[in-house]
């Protein structure tokens, strides 16, 4: 049985992510109130123990969204509930998402919507940072943050889609993500790993238009002392550590790869480790953020 509780600050892209579940065979709830989340935790496991009635709708499979419109001393008793839920048969996950206000703000003009905490006395800037401080309580227990400033609802839907609806197992999921220095560090990178010194294929002009997933950059790279050094030295720790998160019952890491424009280097790298972890763990994914998706 499994429960993802998904929550974040409005125009974060929460309901996307809660359409993606359903599209995925999840029973969902919007806004659900945080006081009746036990409830529906103990309806589920009714169904679970007790007779089976015929075309009932299964609750194995929950997501549900909370968000600020709870009172304020519910959201505080989340850490308690949250504690409660996972003392059961229930596998709960919290996703957290969020974007920068400016981003925020930005989303809400153009599409014109209320935000639920605005009123008369309270601007939109106010209302932002007020949801923000009444989020904390479940922001501080998120298993996976998501920062969605810079992600298209095309690119959200695919990202929950890998990180939440196809992760196979309890087991922690390992995410490598290829970036570019110069368009900005993932605010949501568990460990980051810095490869501008390794040879670019950039400076070569017939190598320019290829990708680190193409041919042509692989043997260049694969040819190079220097990457295999730090190919190894990167599995190497990865290796010593991972262990150790996956013991602190981390369900979800995110390794991100940077190198300047996202495009050769990091993209080889991020490969590479895919191949060598997909052996040791039964959750492992690559993204490249830079690259537009086929």
């Amino acid at each position: 049985m499994r429960l993802v509780i998904i929550s974040g600050r409005s125009g974060s892209g929460k309901s996307a992510a809660l359409n993606v579940l359903e599209d995925q065979g999840f029973y969902c709830i919007d806004n659900l109130p945080l006081g009746l989340l036990s409830t529906l935790i103990e309806q589920a496991q009714q169904q679970t123990y007790g007779p089976k009635i015929d075309n009932e709708v299964s609750l194995q499979r929950l997501a549900v969204s909370i968000d600020a419109r709870n009172a304020a001393q519910d959201m505080g008793k989340f850490p308690s509930t949250l504690n409660s839920i996972k003392q059961g048969p229930f596998k709960a996950e919290v996703l957290y998402l969020d974007a920068h206000k400016d981003t925020l703000m930005q989303r809400f003009s153009s599409t014109r919507r209320k935000h639920p905490l605005t009123n008369s006395d309270t601007s939109l800037d106010e209302a932002l940072e007020s949801e923000n401080t009444l989020l904390h309580s479940i922001s501080d227990l998120a298993d996976l943050s998501l920062d969605t400033t810079h992600l298209s609802v095309h690119e959200l839907r695919s990202l929950i889609k890998l990180r939440i609806s196809n992760k196979k197992s309890a087991d922690m999921a390992l995410l490598f993500q290829s970036f570019g220095f110069k368009h900005g560090i993932p605010v949501d990178a568990d460990l980051v790993f810095d490869v501008r010194n390794l040879p670019n294929p950039y400076w070569d002009p017939s190598l320019r238009q290829f990708t680190g997933k193409d041919p042509e950059i692989i043997e260049f790279l694969q040819k190079e002392p220097l990457v295999q050094e730090m190919l190894s030295d990167i599995k190497n720790y990865l290796i010593k550590w991972l262990p150790s998160f996956e013991q602190a019952n981390r369900s979800y890491m995110t390794v991100a790869i940077g190198c300047t424009g996202g495009h050769h280097r990091s993209v080889f790298i991020s490969e590479a480790l895919t191949k060598l972890f997909t052996a040791q763990f039964d959750n492992v994914q690559v993204r490249h953020r830079e690259l537009p998706e086929l």
